[in-house]
């Protein structure tokens, strides 16, 4: 049997140990990397022709960034206009963005489009593989410059046939009020948020248009998704391969123009992977007052059918209720909103309050 010394000496060598563990523990994580937090490592990502997707969500998109479930990422945006366009609708030359510049200057034609969305990315997050859940947490939202813009023009826009011409309209925004100048005696709150969001589609369908939102978000212009809120995104391929922009300072549901009011924006987001867990076939999201359910089609109505479908899957498996209830609950609480009508596919989203809930599975 050990000796009263013996005890004690093993003691102070456990203690000695422990220490010398805890030591190397901090000091590796010192090293590693300045960024880490409780919940990961935070990466700052600028918007510069080598970390850009201009116009489209793509498969086989070079990821710009790598990171792990439970970073964060800070992205700079940059608005959807050109440098030249900007100052002939009146904006001084200082007051354009550099990185806009270089992003006009120094991104080939060949890798433009389809569409003309600027988002920034791709993120390949590490572990997310087809048929897991990717979560985004919108942790902060800042404007990143004074002004925004609207505009329409000819063949695109609801009312197109009622304006054969194109205008912009550049809206001063007051950062320190959060209101939007639009003109005499009229003031706009701000609520800003990411037109575009999404992950990559499956390899067969190439290289997708950024304008249509679909399975995978994209363009969903949903005014709802401000800070604090979280979206739930199928995963299609590995890494996910996110990206982000199409900033808007405010918009109307509908976005009838076509556009909202465009801005550039600087995001820091969250990435958390759920393993297996089954999200779709539409992206979904929680705000801190709603559950939202998504759905995109060019009819309206069938749209419409697959956001209602969509919160009804939702409240069958995360809040357990019954096919019944669950359609009821939607018909006496739920609110059926019209996101955009005019990116090809239509938007509708439906919102239910997370206050009538009040037991939580």
């Amino acid at each position: 049997m050990p000796t009263s010394l013996a005890r004690t000496q093993r003691r102070v060598a456990l203690a000695a140990a422990f220490c010398a563990y805890l030591l190397s523990v901090a000091i590796h994580a010192q090293a590693s990397n300045a960024g880490a937090t409780e919940t990961g490592t935070t990466y700052t990502l600028p918007a510069t022709p080598k970390t850009v997707a201009w116009g489209h969500y793509d498969a086989t998109t070079r990821p710009v960034l790598r990171i792990h479930s439970g970073d964060t990422v800070v992205f700079h945006t940059v608005l959807t206009n050109s440098p030249s366009g900007l100052e002939k609708a009146g904006v001084a030359p200082k007051d354009v963005e550099q990185s806009l510049r270089d992003l006009f200057n120094g991104v080939p034609a060949r890798d433009r489009g389809p569409g003309g969305h600027i988002l920034t990315g791709p993120v390949y997050i590490d572990g997310a593989e087809p048929g897991d859940t990717l979560e985004i947490r919108l942790k902060q939202i800042d404007l990143a410059i004074p002004y925004a813009y609207n505009g329409f023009r000819y063949g695109l826009g609801f009312q197109t046939d009622d304006f054969p011409y194109s205008r912009i309209k550049i809206i001063p925004l007051d950062l320190t009020r959060r209101t939007a100048h639009f003109g005499p005696g009229i003031e706009i709150p701000l609520h800003p948020f990411f037109g575009s969001m999404g992950v990559a589609p499956p390899p067969d369908f190439g290289r997708y248009d950024s304008a249509p939102p679909t399975i995978i978000g994209g363009n969903m212009d949903n005014k709802e998704l401000v800070q604090g809120s979280r979206v739930f995104y199928p995963v299609f391929v590995p890494g996910a391969l996110f990206q982000i922009g199409d900033g808007h300072a405010g918009q109307g549901n509908g976005e009838v123009d076509i556009t909202a009011m465009e801005t550039s924006l600087v995001g820091t987001v969250q990435f958390v992977v759920h393993k297996g867990m089954k999200t779709g076939p539409y992206p979904r999201a929680e705000t801190p007052t709603h559950f939202i359910s998504m759905g995109f089609d060019d009819d309206l109505t069938v749209a419409t059918h697959k956001a209602v479908a969509g919160m009804i899957d939702f409240l069958v498996q995360h809040q357990h209720l019954s096919r019944d209830d669950a359609y009821m609950l939607i018909s006496v609480a739920g609110d059926i909103d019209i996101t955009e009508l005019v990116d090809h596919n239509k938007g509708v989203h439906v919102m239910l309050p997370k206050a009538i809930f009040t037991r939580h599975p």
